[in-house]
């Protein structure tokens, strides 16, 4: 029996920096890929949660995510949000390798926010404000700090431990730092030259009208409709780049709300794929916020690179019996 590979979350970590991540949604977009091909997100309610459903096509290959949230996990220990990545063939749909899903969400998410912030941020940004303390807040700050020379990070949480654990190991990276209880985030905001908005609040972290021209502002914390992290004077005042129009409109609760509430006209949203290709040039003297809510074509890309990286036979572990390679045979190709 052919056994499937299997790839790690350390093996994806390893093999997948943040600059290779961020290079690699850059150059997908360049090649043509559109993120308006994916299908919409599918939601499958069960008993002690609900599945995310999300599959994707390009690149040669065929792939799908499987998530799964649980609110009670957090009470036992356990991640809220876990997910595993199946990566097939194209032309015959077959298995090629099965991939630590949770590592390619917070690699792929980074990423995506990283190709803003390489197109957007200025050249000599040194002031990061980070909301949150969890995964995403850290694979931000590593993403960016790989794009700009950020030397003061601020990270605003309602952990006080989670905060003194992230403020801690910015420091070990060689940054300063400093925690929101130390720190008014009204005084924090007109000095940060980045925002990140990487938590599960459902009602906006600040008041807008305080983030200064030229400043981006990174919103990732929010897949749903009703819930928001940023207020429509925000987004209302600012140039607002998304992953995909029609997905923006459908899922990211900034955008659906300050639509509705007529902070935002609909047909000022910038595609990031014409962002990375240089088809449009957002105006300077505004705020810029890139809203992302998470997106198919992400997960696939980083899969694709981590599965076609040079070298990575030793690094991948093999499932017996799980099911069997297709025409691209994995380990024979390595």
């Amino acid at each position: 029996m052919t056994t499937l590979p299997y790839i790690t979350s350390e093996q994806i970590f390893r093999a997948i920096t943040p600059a290779i991540a961020v290079e690699a949604i850059q150059r997908a977009l360049r090649d043509g890929l559109d993120p308006a091909g994916d299908a919409p997100r599918g939601v499958v309610p069960v008993e002690h949660g609900h599945l995310l459903i999300m599959p994707s096509e390009g690149l040669g290959f065929v792939g799908t995510k499987i998530a799964s949230v649980a609110p009670n996990n957090p009470t036992r220990s356990l991640p809220r949000i876990q997910a595993s990545y199946l990566l097939m063939d194209a032309a015959t749909l077959a298995p090629v390798a099965l991939l630590d899903g949770s590592a390619l969400t917070t690699r792929r998410t980074a990423a995506v926010s990283g190709a803003a912030v390489d197109a957007l941020a200025p050249r000599h940004a040194a002031r990061l404000l980070v909301f949150g303390s969890g995964p995403q807040a850290k694979a931000h700050i590593e993403t960016i700090r790989a794009l700009r020379p950020i030397e003061h990070v601020v990270v605003a949480a309602r952990d006080p431990y989670k905060s003194e654990g992230l403020a801690a190991w910015v420091v070990e990276q060689g940054m300063q730092a400093r925690i929101s209880q130390a720190m008014a985030i009204g005084s924090a905001l007109p000095e940060a030259d980045i925002v990140v908005t990487a938590t599960s609040a459902d009602e906006p972290l600040f008041d807008g009208s305080l983030v200064r021209p030229g400043a981006l502002v990174l919103a990732i914390g929010s897949h749903e409709p009703d819930v928001r992290e940023l207020d429509g004077t925000l987004l209302g005042r600012s140039t607002v780049i998304v992953e995909e129009r029609e997905a923006a409109l459908r899922e990211a609760g900034d955008v659906v709300q300050a639509v509705a509430e007529g902070s935002l006209d609909p047909d000022a949203l910038i595609g990031l794929r014409e962002l990375v290709r240089g088809e449009v040039t957002p105006a300077a003297d505004r705020p810029i916020v890139f809203k992302s809510v998470g997106m198919a074509w992400e997960d696939l890309v980083i899969a694709v690179e981590a599965f076609q990286r040079p070298g990575d036979r030793a690094r991948v572990a093999s499932t017996g019996g799980i099911g069997r390679s297709g025409r691209r045979a994995f380990a024979a190709d390595r």
